[in-house]
């Protein structure tokens, strides 16, 4: 028995887990935060057979993409001085988990 822990973004979230229960996986849902830009995100935790993670990492990967978003930013300029300077960076895809499962019990 594995334990998946999928990080994706809150925008891809709906998509995977739709995908993930289409192929009879069942997730816990959890909204979390972080990362570079402390944006929304979606933890998803599935418990699977060891035989099915390729096939669950799967569903994971159709559903998450990653693309650029402009975001305000700030720098200094000179003593006292700050500018809003728009950034490009990278959002989306999915950072993933798979750990041991020592005994699992659905009660």
């Amino acid at each position: 028995m594995k334990l998946v822990t999928a990080i994706v973004n809150k925008e891809d979230s709906r998509a995977v887990c739709s995908e993930l229960l289409r192929h009879k996986f069942y997730v816990t849902r959890l909204a979390t935060t972080g990362g570079f830009l402390m944006a929304g995100n979606m933890t998803l935790i599935i418990g699977t057979e060891d035989e099915k993670v390729d096939d669950c990492i799967a569903c994971i990967a159709k559903c998450c993409r990653q693309r650029t978003e402009i975001v305000p930013g700030t720098a200094t300029v000179g003593i006292g001085l700050e500018s809003a300077m728009p950034m490009e960076v990278t959002v989306g895809g999915a950072t993933v988990f798979v750990t041991n499962v020592e005994r699992f019990e659905k009660l």
